[in-house]
């Protein structure tokens, strides 16, 4: 079997695609690219020879870029070998992504980190530049530990199911303001809820805002939620409060009031459990052992330029 000449048919099909339907989806494009790395993995003697490589791949680079353009260079074979190596079933390529959104993510060898932002692109409709900053800003990594276990992509065919702490990091972070340091605690509490406000809008996992300092009224007493949201990805509304110190136990019976409020008086029959997000300047791990329930997250937030 002449591989070679089997990927050359492969991008000169592909070209012509791309000529003839410039506005049509990347799927063509992405099956192209796996194509290709399945044909260098079987030149290679299969997967376990494929992982370490050879000099194929600069050899085949240097002929098929000097004839088709850089687009199909020795590093282009690479990820095309990578793309194959991380997805052998075709199916589980999600059209949602270009090949410029996989280029991102084929570098991870941690599947779960590699998926995790799949389905960040998938559920946020993310551009590559987005993707990136998320990447930078080590979304992965500020999920809990427990969620970091077995993550799957999401797709019409699997029942994947998201939790509010697959939505909210630890620690959530800001865009910075030169001049909070001279700024009153008041007037920095209204700052960090308006950067939340937008932070999750624009993380746009299900979120709608109900409320910004949403008040409710008991007993001729009025009180103000920080932000209120829905999330119909979970069916919830989430009752968010902001600190600007350390957690202390207290903030928990008033974000568990809130949520019994809203789980008594504003949720539907046909909407889960309301759920309470605590954000603070700092976690107190013993306050978070003993008062905590299931239906609260307490997570920080953190400031950077």
């Amino acid at each position: 079997m002449n591989y070679f000449k089997n990927i050359e048919e492969l991008i000169i099909e592909n070209e012509a695609n791309k000529k003839v339907n410039a506005l049509r989806d990347n799927s063509s494009t992405l099956l192209t690219y796996w194509n290709i790395g399945k044909l260098i993995v079987e030149a290679q003697g299969g997967e376990k020879r494929a992982k370490y490589g050879d000099n194929l791949i600069n050899e085949w680079g240097k002929k098929l870029s000097e004839k088709y353009g850089k687009g199909y260079d020795a590093r282009t074979l690479e990820r095309s070998r990578l793309l194959y190596l991380n997805f052998q079933i075709p199916d589980t390529l999600s059209p949602k992504l270009s090949w410029s959104h996989y280029i991102l993510v084929l570098p991870m060898k941690n599947e779960n980190e590699r998926n995790y932002y799949i389905n960040l692109v998938i559920l946020n409709n993310l551009s590559v530049r987005e993707l990136k900053k998320e990447i930078k800003n080590n979304a992965f990594d500020r999920l809990s530990y427990a969620d970091k276990e077995h993550i799957e992509i999401i797709s019409n065919t699997n029942n994947t199911q998201l939790s509010i702490k697959d939505m909210i990091k630890d620690p959530i972070i800001l865009k910075a303001d030169k001049t909070l340091d001279k700024i009153d605690e008041l007037t920095i509490h209204k700052y960090i809820i308006s950067l939340l406000e937008d932070k999750f809008l624009e993380l746009g996992t299900g979120f709608t805002l109900a409320g910004h300092e949403y008040k409710i009224h008991i007993d001729n007493k009025t009180y103000k939620i920080d932000l209120l949201f829905f999330n119909y990805l979970i069916n919830a509304f989430v009752v968010i409060e902001v600190k600007t110190r350390e957690l202390q136990h207290h903030d928990i019976s008033q974000l568990e009031f809130y949520v019994k409020f809203v789980d008594k008086n504003i949720k539907r029959d046909n909407h889960n459990k309301t759920i309470g997000v605590l954000i603070v300047k700092k976690k107190n791990k013993f306050v978070i052992e003993y008062t905590t329930s299931d239906d609260i997250l307490v997570t920080t937030y953190d400031f950077k330029n």
